[in-house]
C-alpha cells in the first residue's frame, strides 16, 4: 500500500461567510434563536441579509475552516465540496486555494447557487447562523474522489452536511473507501440541534464508521441521550478510538481508550467572535494527529487555534498559527 501524500481530506459544506454584529435585541426582533444553526430558504436569505448592518464576507464552512487551520499551521489539505458555476463559487475556489487546500471539486452548471451562511455576532461573542445551502445540497456520491481519500491520512467530515441522504451515502462511501485503504476517518457533529435531528443515523456513524470524534459538550450529551458530561464520557469511550471534547472556557478533554486527557483553555484577552471555534479546534488536533505528536499535545494545538480564532471576527486565523504553536510542539 501507498504512503499517504496528503494529511487531511475534509468534505463539508462549500459555504461563503457573511458576519456583522448584533444586539441580543436584534435576536429577538428577527426571531433567530441564540446560537443554533438555523437552515434557510432563499427568500429567507434575502430577507436577513437585508436586516444585516456592515458586515464581512468570506469563504467559509466548518469542514473548510479547518482544513485552511490545518494549512496554515504547515499540513497538508484537500478539500471535497460542492458550488456553483457563479461569483460566489468563485470566490470560495479562490480564498481556500489561496490558503494552501487543494480543491478540485466540479462545480455545478445548473440548480442552486453557492451556499452562504448569515451569522449574527451578539456583544458576548457567540454567534447565531442562519443558513442557505444552495449547491451544497448537492454534494453526493460522485463527487467522492476515491484516489483522494486513500491517499489522506484521515479523512474528516462535516456534521452540518448529514441533512440529506446523498450526502449520507457519500459520507459512508468515503469511510469505507478510507478504511479499506488503511486510513482513518473523523467527523465533527457540528451542532446539538443537528444531532437532535439525526440522533440515531449519527450513532451509527460514529460507532460503525468513525475513529476520531470531534463534539462540543452540548453535541456529546445530545448524542446519547444523557443529562451530564460525565455520562457522556462513559459511552463515547465505548465506541470511538479518539473523542476530542470540547467545553468552552473549561478546556477540553481528549479520550482514548482508558485515558481521558484534561486540556486547559488558552487565554484569551476578550472573546470577540466564538464563530469556528470548534473548527479551528479541530484544525490544531488533526495537525498534531497527523504528524504523529500525542494526544495531550493535539488537544493543546486546538487550544491555542481555538483561542486565536475567537479573538477577532471570522472563523479563520488571523495571526500565524505556526508561531504561536511553536512553543507546544515536542522538539
Amino acid at each position: 500500500m501507498s504512503a499517504p501524500t496528503v494529511d487531511v481530506v475534509g468534505i463539508g459544506n462549500a459555504i461563503v461567510d457573511v458576519l456583522t454584529h448584533c444586539t441580543e435585541d436584534d435576536l429577538t426582533r428577527l426571531k433567530l434563536v441564540k446560537n443554533a444553526m438555523t437552515l434557510i430558504d432563499t427568500k429567507t436569505a434575502d430577507a436577513l441579509y437585508g436586516e444585516m448592518g456592515p458586515g464581512v464576507e468570506m469563504s467559509g464552512g466548518s469542514a473548510g475552516n479547518t482544513l485552511a487551520g490545518i494549512a496554515a499551521l504547515g499540513g497538508k489539505g484537500s478539500y471535497i465540496g460542492k458550488v456553483r458555476d457563479d461569483q460566489l463559487g468563485s470566490v470560495f475556489r479562490h480564498d481556500i486555494r489561496a490558503m494552501g487546500v487543494n480543491f478540485d471539486t466540479k462545480a455545478a452548471s445548473d440548480g442552486s447557487s453557492t451556499a452562504r451562511c448569515l451569522i449574527f455576532v451578539t456583544p458576548d461573542g457567540h454567534r447565531t447562523m442562519n443558513t442557505f445551502l444552495g449547491a451544497c445540497t448537492e454534494l453526493g456520491p460522485n463527487d467522492i474522489d476515491a484516489d483522494l481519500i486513500k491517499s489522506a491520512k484521515v479523512t474528516y467530515m462535516e456534521g452540518y452536511l448529514w441533512d440529506r441522504d446523498e450526502a449520507k451515502e457519500a459520507f459512508v462511501l468515503a469511510a469505507k473507501i478510507a478504511h479499506e485503504a488503511g486510513r482513518q476517518v473523523s467527523i465533527t457533529l457540528s451542532d446539538s440541534f443537528c444531532v437532535d435531528r439525526h440522533r440515531d443515523s449519527f450513532r451509527d456513524l460514529v460507532h460503525n464508521h468513525v475513529d476520531i470524534l470531534f463534539a462540543n459538550e452540548d453535541e456529546i450529551k445530545s448524542l446519547y441521550e444523557v443529562d451530564t458530561f460525565d455520562e457522556a464520557l462513559i459511552e463515547v469511550r465505548r465506541h470511538c478510538k479518539v473523542a476530542a471534547l470540547t467545553r468552552s472556557e473549561k478546556g477540553s478533554v481528549i479520550v482514548s481508550g482508558d485515558s481521558v486527557i484534561e486540556v486547559a483553555a488558552e487565554p484569551v484577552a476578550k472573546v470577540v467572535d466564538t464563530t469556528g471555534a470548534g473548527d479551528l479546534f479541530a484544525s490544531g488536533f488533526l495537525y498534531g494527529y497527523t504528524q504523529g505528536f500525542d494526544l495531550a499535545t493535539c488537544g493543546r494545538l486546538g487550544s491555542i487555534c481555538a483561542a486565536e480564532v475567537i479573538s477577532h471576527m471570522g472563523a479563520r486565523p488571523d495571526a500565524d498559527l505556526k508561531t504561536l504553536c511553536q512553543g507546544a510542539i515536542p522538539a
